[in-house]
């Protein structure tokens, strides 16, 4: 060990007497620096406007693409070889290896001597990385450390499997510019290599699992894994072996076939260890971001634990017309299978699969492109164009004997399996795509409990749960390309007919939307009968047909006040209220607490205020309330084309803050019944969940309403905690000072250290 450690020393000496290590430290740190500082700068100047910043050190650091260290990567192979180009090929054309041949030294000793001198520098190079890190933590209130560490890590593994393989490259040949274009050549082919053929079968998962900087990117993200720190240490140990071998073959007169099996060991050896580390159930994961953004929530982790072990079987069927074919053909098989693999950590028996096929989708244009051509004739058109095989897509009439999504205008879907169940995982018409957690935890939760019912009433022109008009409710319920509908979110949505029908036990939840004609005697009777029973009830009203809600709200103890709240506004109609959340409706979910923090409403076009008995049999709390300095109820006649609006006790307005939503429970038939009403309907429908104009809460309001019908079983909670780096801690003189600091006192100080020791070297 003494004497690799001194060949170490004596190469680290030639390193640091060059140039070139000391030129390719400053460029380095230029080039970070300036990634860094104007940033830093930029950040302190938006806070100064709009201090509502978020996630920094992801934003500054290592952000996909973007970030710090994500934008070295694609720059990070340009390094080594001018460093390694000479560790070995400088000895064979000066002749000086056969003087270590000759030396007590092996050559073991003399490669790992050389590569430790490597890990030193590239330690250096970290080392640099480490100053603007440092630079960071002083300028980001509550920098993110450990995932900072992590990404450090990240890039010092891969330092050292460039140093590794330019080592080996260097042993081929005498001549160093020769080895530094090899080098060169080999980083090219390994940083591109794992985006090539990844729609041929065969090699795909080879060329994807050469890519090293796919490797470093999950160190950037925070999260360290097992598998990854192996395959760094296998891809050194794989070409430190090759070089001792090419070195130990070079003094030995040995067979070509004798090379060739010696060389095809070494790399098998390495292939197979790296196999068997990549298998999911013996990778270890360390999550090392502040707020856990590589983990799936606890929720998740539970159900996933509550499916045993037991296999789960997801197929997933892509229509090759439908524009998921782009997310999911055979070219995007690893990026789709490395989505599933947080899924994956927590539940290594989780198997995919993936059917292709050909059908119709209810796209008209598609065909106005495609004229008087069938869909055999469509594909083949397609296919060729695309250069795939159309054989390998089903035709309609076998994929629908398989499986028929007709019903889901044959767009990808997923069918999640588990023992005998199954259930349907979606895709979505957004700029996701994909389901997310929330989502996919739901599809696994069906699996195992009952799931949630809710019926809405249809028989007095109440809203519709299958019409995409503005009042309408389809959105929130069963529209199946939208992610936030309650079908998505793990319940069953359907209608009911209180005239013609019971109302079922079990229901998670009975709505009933904007009645418009009354209901008779009967009617209100099982409608009584289900509140006595216990039964959950959403009752939403409008100011104009508050009669006839107010005859079943007297069941209750609650009216709806005459009148309509009135909000003055610059630019939006005056009976747009937005009420503002009451710490219980806060407590419903963790979105709802997040969005009170940030005072955003919940919108409310016309909205009839709420009074309540507080002496009934049900528990009271104001879940939504108006605010009095900019709203009152107008109980007089509201002209909404008006110039202005003012505050007029003659025109029958009444001050004061009114409640527009409330929360009943009591202990009833061994639970908690739980009833909301509001004196508006509109909040849930698709007009409001698809305003823009205001930034509003209604979609975590209207899911964390049926969640808590549900107590709390769907949807499932995923919501994430905040950030806490979100304050830059400098002033714009700070900024200022950084950046001069980076770009120039500190390389400064590079370059001048680097001239001492050049020339003190020199009058030696």
């Amino acid at each position: 060990m003494k004497k690799t450690l001194q060949i170490a020393k004596l190469e680290l000496s030639l390193l640091f007497y060059s140039p070139i290590a000391w030129l390719l430290t400053i460029v380095l740190f230029v080039q970070v620096s300036l990634t860094f500082t104007f940033p830093i700068e930029g950040y302190q100047h938006i806070q100064e406007i709009w201090p509502h910043l978020a996630f920094l050190t992801t934003e500054i650091f290592t952000r996909p693409f973007s970030g710090i260290f994500s934008s070295l990567l694609g720059s990070l192979y340009l390094y080594m070889p001018l460093i390694t180009m000479g560790i070995i090929s400088r000895e064979t054309s000066s002749g000086t290896i056969k003087l270590l041949y000759a030396s007590p030294l092996t050559i073991r000793q003399i490669i790992f001597g050389k590569y430790i001198a490597m890990l030193v520098y590239n330690l250096i190079l970290i080392g640099a990385l480490g100053l603007v890190c440092i630079g960071g933590g002083l300028s980001i209130l509550h920098f993110d450390y450990p995932n900072i560490l992590s990404a450090l890590l990240g890039i010092y593994l891969l330092l050292c499997a460039y140093a590794a393989i330019g080592l080996f490259m260097s042993s081929l040949t005498v001549y160093q510019v020769v080895a530094a274009i090899c080098t060169f050549v080999v980083f090219a082919c390994l940083n591109y290599i794992g985006a090539l053929w990844q729609d041929k079968a065969f090699v795909r998962d080879l060329t994807y699992c050469l890519g090293m900087p796919g490797r470093t990117e999950k160190f950037i993200a925070g999260l360290l894994t097992t598998r990854d720190i192996i395959y760094f240490l296998v891809i050194v140990f794989i070409f430190l072996a090759l070089a001792i071998s090419k070195l130990w073959l070079s003094r030995e007169s040995k067979s070509m076939s004798y090379r060739v099996v010696q060389y095809t060991v070494i790399v098998l050896i390495g292939l197979t260890i790296g196999y068997l580390s990549s298998r999911p159930r013996y990778i270890g994961y360390y999550d090392t971001t502040d707020t856990q953004v590589n983990t799936l929530r606890q929720n998740t982790q539970d159900i996933l634990q509550q499916l045993g072990d037991a296999p789960v079987e997801i197929t997933e069927y892509i229509n090759f017309f439908e524009r998921g074919y782009g997310y999911a053909a055979p070219s995007a098989r690893n990026a789709d299978i490395e989505r599933w693999e947080p899924y994956l950590r927590f539940k290594p028996n989780i198997h995919l699969h993936w059917v292709y096929f050909y059908d119709s989708i209810p796209d008209p244009g598609f065909y106005k492109v495609n004229p008087n051509k069938t869909l055999e004739q469509i594909l083949e058109k397609n296919a060729k164009f695309l250069d795939v095989d159309p054989d390998d897509f089903m035709p309609p009439e076998a994929m629908h004997r398989t499986m028929d999504l007709r019903g889901e205008d044959n767009r990808l879907t997923m069918v999640v399996q588990y023992k005998d169940k199954n259930t349907l995982l979606r895709t979505f018409s957004d700029a996701q795509f994909w389901p997310g957690e929330t989502e996919i935890a739901a599809a696994f939760k069906r699996l195992l409990t009952e799931r949630p019912k809710v019926l809405f009433v249809n028989d007095g022109y109440e809203r519709s749960i299958e019409k995409l008009g503005d009042r309408d409710y389809e959105m929130l319920t069963n529209y199946k390309p939208f992610r936030y509908a309650l079908l998505n979110q793990g319940f069953d949505v359907d209608t009911l007919s209180l005239k013609t029908q019971d109302i079922p036990e079990g229901l998670a939840a009975l709505v009933i939307a904007d009645a418009k004609v009354d209901y008779d005697t009967a009617t209100l009777g099982k409608i009584k009968r289900y509140i006595d029973n216990g039964g959950n009830l959403l009752i939403a009203g409008e100011p104009d047909r508050a009669p006839i809600t107010n005859r079943i709200l007297r069941l209750l103890g609650v009216q709806l006040l005459n009148g309509t709240l009135v909000e003055q506004s610059k630019d939006l109609a005056f009976n747009l209220v937005a009420p503002q959340m009451t710490p219980t409706c806060a407590s419903l979910s963790a979105a709802l607490k997040y969005s009170r923090d940030d005072s955003v409403p919940v919108s409310m076009p016309g909205v009839s205020p709420l009074a309540y008995d507080s002496a009934g049999s049900f528990k009271v709390q104001p879940l939504l309330v108006s605010d009095p300095r900019q709203s009152w109820n107008r109980t007089g006649k509201l002209v909404l084309d008006s110039g202005q609006l003012v505050f007029s006790p003659s025109a029958g307005d009444v001050a004061g803050s009114f409640p527009t939503a409330l929360a009943l429970t009591r202990s009833t038939h061994g639970k908690e019944q739980r009833i909301v009403v509001t004196g508006d309907a509109d909040f849930l429908s698709n007009a409001e969940l698809n305003r823009t104009n205001v930034k509003t809460a209604n979609f975590q309001f209207a899911n964390a309403l049926f969640g808590w019908f549900a107590y709390n079983n769907f949807p499932i909670e995923t919501t994430r905690p905040k950030s806490r780096d979100n304050t830059i801690t400098l002033t714009a003189t700070g900024a200022k000072v950084i950046k001069y600091t980076y770009l120039g006192v500190i390389p400064g100080i590079f370059i001048l250290l680097g001239t001492i020791m050049l020339v003190r070297r020199k009058r030696k």
